[in-house]
């Protein structure tokens, strides 16, 4: 098998756009669609060409473009069943537990609502890489606007389960906001503050903070720690009971 190759860059104004390229088969797949002029620079720039768009949710930041891209490279968009009328131009629907491949690229699809209901994320085990759109973010997750908080842990538990070299690409750079509020409620957690140290300087340098691996999110993410013992000490609260743990940091971050 060829190389797998990964790039990721700024669409909007805090969205990544993501590509991923098979170097044997030449399929290139864009992991959403927030915004049609990066995504054809960042193509341009590695000579590649689109053929493929895995969309994680039906938001209008995640599929801005995929209309435009269609008609420019007759791609083939793919996204979760559950949100297909809310998907332009998607050709093909994919539900958790899935398993397809793009060239020589294996697509594992896993089910991660909360954020919306139908949102999925992407898997794909030889790039060691998971690509969660809005429903995990370095040191944070995704509003809960059509899920509840029992239904996005669920959903990050899938993901926490992933091997702890995965990679993860999130939809947005809002690693700073959340490493700020991580802090105040983890306050004893010294890999946190590490972690957000590095954040700083990445920040500073304008460097994305994105990717991350799943073994540092495990240790510094709040909101993949609700089972966690000292978390749940830090907040006085019961930690046999993760989805009130997790209710409750929801509730705290959407006001911080």
């Amino acid at each position: 098998m060829g190389a797998i190759e990964i790039r990721q860059f700024m669409c909007r104004s805090d969205n990544f756009g993501v590509l991923v390229h098979d170097a044997a088969g030449g399929q290139t797949i864009a992991i959403d669609a927030p915004e049609e002029g990066p995504i054809v620079a960042a193509l341009e720039k590695e000579g590649w060409t689109l053929t493929h768009i895995l969309t994680t949710h039906h938001h209008g930041d995640h599929v801005e473009a995929n209309t435009a891209l269609k008609q420019r490279f007759g791609v083939e968009i793919i996204g979760p069943k559950g949100e297909a009328d809310r998907i332009p131009g998607i050709d093909r629907t994919v539900s958790g537990g899935d398993g397809f491949a793009i060239g020589a690229i294996d697509i594992e699809v896993i089910d991660t609502p909360g954020h919306t209901l139908g949102s999925v994320s992407y898997y794909m085990p030889q790039a060691e890489a998971v690509f969660a759109g809005d429903a995990l973010f370095s040191m944070g997750c995704g509003r809960l606007l059509e899920g509840d908080a029992a239904m996005l842990w669920e959903s990050l538990q899938k993901l926490r389960a992933l091997p702890e070299e995965t990679m993860l690409y999130c939809g947005h750079e809002y690693t700073a906001k959340n490493a700020a509020f991580a802090v105040e409620v983890d306050p004893a957690n010294t890999r946190l503050r590490e972690r957000v140290r590095q954040v700083e300087e990445e920040r500073v340098a304008h460097k994305p903070t994105l990717p991350v691996s799943l073994k540092k999110e495990k240790r510094t993410n709040p909101f993949l720690r609700v089972d966690d013992e000292d978390l749940a000490a830090e907040l006085g609260m019961d930690v046999s009971d993760p989805v009130a743990i997790f209710t409750e940091l929801r509730k705290r971050r959407d006001v911080f």
